[in-house]
């Protein structure tokens, strides 16, 4: 039986993405300080605000500016949630992170739950949501992108992911120190831990407002996994290169017997057809290879910043 750890020896980040919130982040805020201090755990709350275009900054850094655990962080502009999760993670200092979302759809006190899980000694904990407050759009573009974590990261079929998860700081250092310029962070965890667990966890409908998760936002989603953790695309390209060059050959093989058996109504036409079908095959394989070298060169030589941070307040 293994032996659980003292929660109360950890110090806990809470890593917060906001993105026009105004009308509900300042309770977001009030909770997660209310459950972690009558928990009686060392904590900061690390509030990344992702380019919002309502009040949500003056929200998060007037409670930074009076609260002693809370951190606001303002990104120049509107990068995605995993941006503004991975600059949380840069930022957090604590013995294990957890990241949630700012609309309370993620319940704060739901959090003790992954902490208690993590106690277990496992390096990465996601929450499974008992019953997902979601629309279908959502739940449609969340198995899409399970299949491809299963398929690219290696997720486990009877791992279950979300954005509800404590990370151990080590796999936090793993994700910080990868500098990749198209952070991913559920795929970074994954990559980056061995032991991963699930935990049951309420999921809570939305107190007011609209989830501002789109077909567009999935399917950007959906690119970056796909062109920045995967050669998948490229690969397939040269299959379909090599594919057609094949039906060339076949092409050609069949001019070939068909202008020797009888002429041609049009001199020249076999030959030109046969070459041209196949270097176009052969091109389309050679251009295919010649790219999936050019990604890897360019993910390793690539030390661009992913994020910036224009302004950090804290009491």
């Amino acid at each position: 039986m293994t032996q659980l750890l003292d929660r109360n020896g950890f110090t806990y980040s809470i890593v917060i993405p906001v993105f026009n919130s105004e009308p509900i982040v300042g309770d977001t805020i009030d909770r997660v300080v209310d459950v972690f201090t009558e928990a009686g755990l060392r904590y900061e709350l690390i509030l990344v605000n992702d380019g919002s275009q309502d009040r949500s900054w003056q929200v998060i850094s007037e409670r930074a500016a009076r609260l002693p655990n809370v951190v606001a962080l303002n990104l120049m502009r509107n990068y995605g949630q995993h941006y503004a999760n991975l600059a949380g993670l840069t930022e957090a200092t604590g013995d294990y992170v957890i990241t949630m979302d700012d609309d309370l759809q993620n319940p704060p006190d739901q959090a003790l739950v992954l902490i208690d899980a993590a106690m277990a000694g496992h390096e990465v904990v996601f929450g499974q949501f008992v019953q997902k407050q979601a629309g279908g759009l959502r739940r449609l573009g969340s198995k899409l992108i399970g299949i491809m974590n299963s398929r690219i990261f290696g997720k486990p079929a009877d791992l279950v992911v979300s954005n509800f998860r404590i990370l151990r700081r080590d796999v936090v250092d793993r994700i910080v120190a990868s500098r990749t310029t198209f952070p991913y962070i559920t795929g970074q965890a994954l990559m980056f831990s061995g032991d991963r667990a699930n935990v049951v966890v309420r999921h809570d409908p939305r107190p007011v407002g609209k989830s501002t998760y789109s077909l567009v936002r999935i399917m950007r989603l959906v690119l970056t996994i796909l062109f920045s953790y995967s050669s998948w695309p490229l690969r397939a390209g040269a299959a379909l290169g090599f594919a057609i060059a094949g039906l060339s050959f076949l092409l050609g093989g069949v001019l070939v017997i068909r202008g020797l058996v009888r002429d041609s109504v049009v001199p020249g036409w076999t030959s030109t057809m046969v070459l041209v079908s196949l270097f176009a095959g052969f091109i389309i394989a050679l251009i295919s290879m010649i790219g999936e070298y050019v990604v890897r060169t360019l993910q390793t030589v690539s030390t661009e910043e992913a994020f910036h941070v224009v302004q950090r307040v804290r009491q």
